[in-house]
């Protein structure tokens, strides 16, 4: 049986700004990395990277509303190399975040939460911040396959 071929379109969710809408994302996300070839461990680190991003939205941006929106687009790509990539798009409407101002915690630095950007950087190619034209931001993050 040949392998499924790599999809090129993009898919589109928008979900209110609660966490119990993380679990829709997680299983969509699970879902394409199979269809496009993620190995079991790249994606295990996609969808974690993409949760705790969903997670700094929540907390950072919205201060914990729950009733705000959250766009994530999942676009399925090549890198400058050709090689399949997976580009994920977060986008919201709260408080802008100041790229200049994100940065990972200090792993020396013991203490609970604050990993998320770290896990971030880690489990993704690249990890990039943009202001939203009036207000919010867009946060995208490469995988290559």
């Amino acid at each position: 049986m040949a392998a499924p071929e790599f999809p090129n379109a993009a898919i589109r969710l928008t979900i209110a700004s609660t966490p119990a809408h993380l679990a829709v994302v997680r299983a969509t996300l699970e879902r394409l990395g199979e269809l496009i070839g993620l190995s079991d461990t790249a994606r295990g680190e996609v969808v974690l990277a993409v949760d705790e991003a969903l997670t700094n939205v929540i907390r950072h941006a919205y201060h914990g509303a729950a009733d705000q929106p959250i766009e994530v687009t999942f676009q399925p790509t090549r890198n400058a190399d050709g090689a399949r990539a997976l580009e994920i798009t977060l986008r919201d409407w709260g408080e802008r975040a100041e790229p200049a101002k994100i940065k990972a915690r200090d792993l020396d630095d013991v203490r609970p939460g604050g990993l998320g950007v770290h896990i971030m950087q880690r489990c993704m190619d690249t990890v990039q911040y943009a202001p939203a034209p009036e207000r919010g931001t867009f946060l995208t993050m490469v995988k290559t396959l």
